[in-house]
């Protein structure tokens, strides 16, 4: 076992049962956690939705998009509580960071972890609010798209009693 905020390297593998050497590339890379992906995904998921509704040409198949869109907007709202979850998450780690008040108070490594962590926070904060603009703009975008659909029955029929 490892000692706290140390990690290894290339240089230091070790052997485990049958002769097999450890991976330590395996070992450094931490990948996203599960929240942070499924938001990824739901933002994904938004921009896609957000694409095909304002893509030009697609005036045929716009109603059932609209149709698909609003009936997916209420359950994609859980993303907003979700994202403030995940907002005060990200502060709570802010909050009980480990500081170093004197100079050489950290060694590099904990400094590095530091920096590695403050990175994270700010790629996640991104993705926070980038997943919140998302949905605001389907939101809006699709509630524009129904006024328009609306507004050019209006006209079609002004113009048939004419």
């Amino acid at each position: 076992m490892l000692p706290p905020f140390t990690h290894r390297t290339n240089n230091t593998r070790k052997k485990k049962k049958g002769n097999q050497v450890s991976k330590p590339h395996l070992l450094r890379s931490t990948p996203m956690a599960l929240e942070w992906v499924v938001l990824g995904y739901a933002a994904g998921a938004e921009a896609i939705m957000l694409l095909f509704l304002t893509l030009p040409g697609l005036d045929g198949l716009r109603r059932g998009l609209v149709s698909v869109v609003r009936s997916a907007l209420k359950p994609m709202l859980s993303v907003v509580p979700f994202c403030l979850f995940l907002l005060m998450d990200i502060y709570w780690k802010y909050e009980t960071r480990p500081t170093c008040d004197q100079e050489h108070a950290c060694t590099p490594t904990e400094h590095l972890r530091h920096q590695k962590s403050i990175m994270k926070s700010q790629r996640n904060a991104l993705l926070i609010a980038a997943a919140l603009l998302l949905y605001w703009l389907l939101f809006t975008v699709t509630s524009l798209v129904v006024k328009i659909e609306q507004l050019n029955q209006r006209i079609n029929k002004l113009k048939r009693d004419d």
